[in-house]
């Protein structure tokens, strides 16, 4: 009996102690999974003035306002992490990284791999040389030494006009890396995007002249997400709409382009 009467007061206890087994669905889960998840963004830090890394090693950068931006109007938590841009789009892909923001240009050849939001930021390439140079267009560059950052667009379009194999293609991590080596001499002409050339000469030496040409097609910067994340691409487009309704993107476009966006 007293056994018995051990086993019952036990079993009772137990029961008033809560310790029965919790089925999914209750509080603790629901709160567990309603919990804000911290997402991880992908920036090449290297392209001012879209995404810059400071000396104390954080992150700004028009780019950076714009993600930032969205993710306050969508109560997303956010951890930006400085990624090397040959990294980059493996990193998205591999789940390393949940967001892409790095002046990236959408493209069918991306749209195969990755997802994109709609788009931020217009943009063209453009052409740097020094100011005396005899380039007018960007068919004179074809015996020229050119200088691109590895990967981009200005990479492909100086691709195909000098050749893939062509030793006059000076490829480097950074745009910047490649104008500095134009003021260097070590390259006749740079091309990339708008927003970056013309950035570089607003705060470098001025003996320098940035042409178009009507070959260059425009382009258009979106932030990139993993193919099918069909969630996070919604959250990141509304956020986007709604901070472009209000005035805090034109907010951001004035103070890195000195103009409202139209």
């Amino acid at each position: 009996m007293k056994r018995l009467s051990l086993l019952i007061t036990s079993c009772l206890l137990l029961f008033t102690l809560g310790c029965t087994k919790k089925e999914p669905g209750t509080a603790d889960t629901v709160a567990k999974t309603s919990a804000k998840k911290e997402l991880t963004v992908g920036t090449d830090a290297a392209y001012a003035p879209f995404e810059i890394e400071n000396a104390d090693k954080s992150i700004s950068g028009f780019d950076i306002e714009i993600i930032q931006a969205i993710a306050a109007k969508q109560n997303l938590t956010l951890d930006i992490v400085n990624t090397p841009w040959e990294g980059l789009f493996s990193q998205l892909e591999s789940g390393d990284r949940d967001i892409l923001i790095s002046a990236i240009t959408i493209n069918d050849e991306r749209k195969k791999s990755m997802d994109f939001s709609e788009p931020y930021f217009d943009a063209v390439q453009l052409i740097a040389v020094p100011n005396n140079s005899k380039v007018t267009k960007f068919d004179d560059l074809k015996k020229l030494k050119v200088g691109v950052q590895i990967g981009t667009t200005g990479d492909e379009v100086v691709t195909r006009l000098l050749g893939r194999a062509s030793p006059n293609i000076k490829r480097f991590e950074g745009t910047p890396l490649a104008l500095q080596e134009l003021i260097n001499g070590g390259v006749d002409a740079v091309v990339a995007d708008n927003g970056v050339i013309n950035n570089f000469f607003a705060n470098n030496p001025k003996d320098f002249k940035v042409l178009s040409d009507t070959s260059f097609s425009k382009e258009q910067y979106g932030i990139a997400v993993k193919k099918g994340n069909a969630d996070l691409l919604k959250k990141i487009n509304d956020g986007l709409a709604a901070i472009k309704a209000d005035g805090t993107y034109d907010g951001i476009f004035k103070k890195y382009f000195g103009e409202k966006k139209n």
